[in-house]
């Protein structure tokens, strides 16, 4: 409330004073009539003062004092290199170079489940254990092929000393050279044979080892110990999180079925796979960048690029698929999660922009204030065009250079209004 000045409340108590002495009214109607006297006084006052000061020659423009420049922000009108934009919708996706099935080699009955559903792994970690005949098998190759080679290195020596003890007795005329040349026949076919064994250990070892999984250690034991161990575990081959599993014990599995019992994929990137209309596909290019929004995440853009443009368009929803990989440190994008992203194309045509804030909107019109002189505002129309990274495309009503408020545009058209 404008405080009331002294002069008027000097002027005001001896009218009151008069009127009390001549009607002799009470002290209500003495508070009364004060209040009403200083009431109009005040009026008479207050249109006295100066109004907003504000050039009579153009009400589109508003006069403000240097004190309220500081309320007020001033941008330069300026070219902005605005670019073509498409979006196009999508869902994310788990990134299938980083994810992977795992199947069983070989037949049995599962005995133990290890790994759940949604435990992180690494690569080696136990999954499942299976009793498996399979496994057995290959055990029992690899016993055989061990005694064979023990075998062959047997009836290697004993041909050895047998062609030693004739080729001496040869010397002595004690044997015919016919008995030699045999002796010398089959110390050879001991060799073949004990090169055969090897051939077929190392075949039986690498068999229990790469296709069983059977690590040197146990290959070893099984060679020492020949004692079968007819449970086998599958292991993990990669790094992740277990995204699916489709095993229980006491579950017969085949190794002719060919379907996944677990699925592992590594969640730190995804993929978004978008939709793109078959006429735009020109347009985009591996490289891109593109911007991504999530409906589950509001508020939250993610930064990619595309990384793959499909080679050919759905027959039904004439539509190219797109694909990007987006990071995903904090887990927070989820598998079949609707998205959409927005592209820019082409290299931008430059031209004016003002920053968004600058522009008022007086219901379909848009308007900004132009300082068209110190301390002086002008209120002007404009046609506006696209919109991006905080820019508001100008396609006419300004020129470049000339200087727009940007804070404190809605406080001047509050006092055009006023």
């Amino acid at each position: 409330m404008m405080p009331i000045p002294e002069r008027i409340a000097a002027s005001v108590a001896p009218k009151v004073l008069r009127i009390v002495r001549k009607v002799g009214i009470g002290g209500f109607w003495v508070v009364a009539l004060a209040f009403v006297l200083t009431a109009l006084q005040i009026g008479r006052w207050a249109s006295a003062q100066p109004a907003i000061e504000r050039p009579s020659s153009d009400a589109d423009t508003v006069r403000v004092t240097p004190d309220q420049m500081h309320q007020l922000s001033i941008f330069k009108v300026v070219p902005y290199p605005f670019r073509l934009q498409k979006q196009a919708i999508g869902q994310i996706a788990f990134n299938e170079d980083a994810s992977t099935v795992v199947l069983t080699p070989f037949s049995g009955r599962v005995t133990r489940v290890i790994g759940k559903l949604g435990d992180d792994v690494k690569r080696g970690d136990p999954l499942f254990e299976i009793d498996s005949p399979e496994v057995v098998q290959a055990q029992t190759d690899l016993i055989a092929a061990f005694q064979g080679l023990q075998k062959g290195r047997s009836q290697l020596a004993l041909a050895r000393r047998v062609l030693d003890r004739l080729t001496n007795l040869f010397g002595s005329n004690a044997v015919s050279q016919r008995e030699v040349d045999q002796a010398q026949n089959e110390y050879a076919a001991a060799e073949f044979d004990l090169r055969t064994a090897e051939g077929t250990l190392t075949s039986a070892r690498n068999r229990l080892r790469v296709i069983i999984g059977r690590d040197s250690a146990e290959v070893e034991r099984v060679e020492r110990e020949r004692v079968v161990n007819p449970l086998i575990t599958i292991n993990a081959e990669i790094d992740g999180t277990i995204i699916a599993r489709k095993v229980g014990p006491g579950q017969f599995v085949r190794s002719d079925a060919g379907e996944a019992l677990y699925t592992i994929a590594d969640l730190s990137t995804m993929w978004l796979k978008a939709n793109v209309p078959e006429f735009d596909s020109p347009l985009i290019r591996v490289g891109q960048e593109i911007e991504v929004r999530v409906a589950a995440l509001p508020g939250r853009v993610f930064k990619a690029r595309i990384t793959s443009v499909g080679a050919s368009s759905d027959a039904a929803t004439r539509r190219v698929m797109v694909r990007s990989e987006l990071p995903n440190p904090d887990r927070a994008l989820k598998s079949e999660m609707f998205a959409s992203f927005k592209i820019s194309i082409g290299n931008g045509d430059r031209t004016l922009a003002v920053p968004v804030g600058a522009v008022i909107w007086v219901g379909d019109v848009a308007i900004v204030w132009v300082e068209r002189e110190p301390l002086v505002f002008e209120h002007r129309k404009v046609t506006v065009g696209l919109e991006q990274d905080g820019h508001l495309q100008i396609n006419d009503g300004l020129d470049a250079g000339e200087l727009v408020v940007g804070r404190g545009a809605i406080y001047l058209q509050n006092e055009l209004q006023q």
